[in-house]
This record gives structure tokens, sequence and C-alpha cells, in this order.
């Protein structure tokens, strides 16, 4: 099984990947988001994709969901990743040695209080997490330290010099599931995405919200966006949580009647968090 990730190997979203899909699989790295897309729907040994779609301190990744709307593709799971990010360096080397850190900007600042402990050591900006300890590696940098997760320490074979440097640890990535064909919707269902439009009108917005809670539906997420069509005009992607999958079905129907255009985007159980 091939799935395609944004990032190089050894990167979160292969984390994710292997955490949602297994182990086993083969992973087709992408440079951007686009590319991730493209690939799973028009490459045919390409069977799916996982992509980041929000993280709890940076919010939602907006062009990503526009994305998966206009692919076609269907959201079919989701998982949560905790975002832990270590220092790593040759086997040797101790944080004496260390006189340069490379990273991507993100996991730099989101371990700036650690770094601030050494004010001798230069901080380099990098593409990619990942891709800076592939560096370490494949360069032999003996006096630069990485920033990654611990599969890329694992992969490139360094030693992990101080574990857990991020300064907030409630950094959690939500990932999607992506396929360019749906899946059977399991019976235990309990979550789905789907993006709709309603008119232009007063009150239509709160006609559909009404409808939702009115169906015990708990609307986790509800993200607008410009219709460029339509000046002033939005669509809406909402991520709906319930209990029973028929009577969710049921209400689906109902709150369609409320809006000018709804979309299904897919049903799935609700991803664990690791």
């Amino acid at each position: 099984m091939k799935i395609a990730i944004q990032g190089f190997e050894g990167c979160f979203h292969q984390v994710a990947a292997q955490s949602y899909f297994g182990k086993n699989i083969e992973t087709e790295n992408c440079a951007s988001f686009a590319e991730l897309v493209r690939k799973v729907k028009q490459q045919p040994d390409v069977d799916a994709g996982i992509m980041a779609i929000e993280n709890s301190i940076a919010g939602s990744i907006l062009p990503n969901y526009s994305l998966i709307k206009n692919s076609g593709l269907h959201v079919i799971g989701e998982i949560y990743l905790q975002i832990n990010q270590h220092l790593m360096v040759l086997p040797g080397q101790t944080m004496d040695d260390i006189r340069e850190v490379h990273s991507h900007p993100m996991a730099l600042l989101q371990c700036m209080d650690y770094l601030e402990k050494y004010p001798h050591i230069k901080l380099v900006e990098t593409e990619d997490t990942a891709l800076s300890a592939k560096h370490v590696r494949s360069k032999k940098l003996k006096s630069t330290a990485a920033i990654a997760g611990s599969l890329a320490a694992e992969i490139f074979e360094l030693d992990i010099i101080a574990p857990n440097i991020h300064t907030n640890k409630n950094n959690y990535t939500r990932f999607l599931a992506v396929s360019k064909k749906p899946v059977e919707t399991a019976p235990d269902a309990n979550k789905a995405s789907v993006y709709f439009q309603t008119s232009h009108e007063r009150g239509s917005l709160a006609s559909v919200l009404t409808r939702i809670a009115e169906a015990g539906i708990n609307l986790s997420k509800l993200q607008s966006f410009p219709i460029p069509a339509k000046v002033w005009n939005y669509y809406f992607h909402a991520d709906m949580e319930f209990d029973n999958l028929q009577d969710f079905q049921q209400a689906l129907k109902e709150i369609e009647q409320h809006t000018e255009h709804l979309k299904v985007l897919g049903i799935y159980k609700k991803g664990k968090t690791l």
C-alpha cells in the first residue's frame, strides 16, 4: 500500500501515515499538499494520502480544506498526533560539541525556551525537521544538532541527547486520511466531514445550526470560506460528531433542506489521539 505524505522521510506525516495505515506501508513523499492531492487523485499506484488539517496551537491549515473540497477526494478517517520535538546528534556527540542547531522555523520557535539556555549556539532554519536530521547524518555534521521527531532519529541513526524540548507539551496535529474512492461506511462511524452553502439571507446559517443542534449532533468544527464567484458569500466546512449513524443520515437529509448545497466529504470513526 502506497500512501502520499507531505514532507521528507522521517517527518511527522510519515508517523501519522504509519499510525493510521500500518507500519508496512510505502510512502510517496510530496513537496507540497497540492502535489499530495494531485498524486492521490491521478497516480494509480498511490492508494491514499494523509494530510495535516489543523494544529492545537497554530489553528486550521486553511488551504488544505479548500484543496480537499476542490479535489473530489473522499475523507476516510482521521488521526491526532502529539508533536514531540527532540534534539539529536551523531552518535558520540554531546551538548558541549554543538555549535549549530538546524530545524524548521516552527520547530525552532516551539523549542525556543530550551534553546535560549545556550546563547552560543547558532540557530539555522531549514525546509523540514526530518530533512535536518538527514543532513546531520549524510554530511556527518559533528558540531550540528537537529530538532526533529523520534522517527527521524531512528531512521537516520542519530542519538537523542535532549528529548521533548518543546515548550508547550499540548501540541497536537489533526491529520485527515483521503482517498480517490470512497470506502464502505463502518456501522460504528460517529463523525462526518461535510461542506455546505446557505443563501445570503438573514438567519439562513442560524437555521442550519438550529437543525444540527436539534438532531443532537456535536459541531466540533465550523470554518467559513469565501466563494470567489460570489462577493461576500461563503461556504462552510463542518465536522459533526454523532452517536447513531442512521439517525445522523436522516438528520442530514433534513439539514440539507435548509442549505443551497451540501456535500458529504466522508463519514468515518472519530480518530485516536497518539
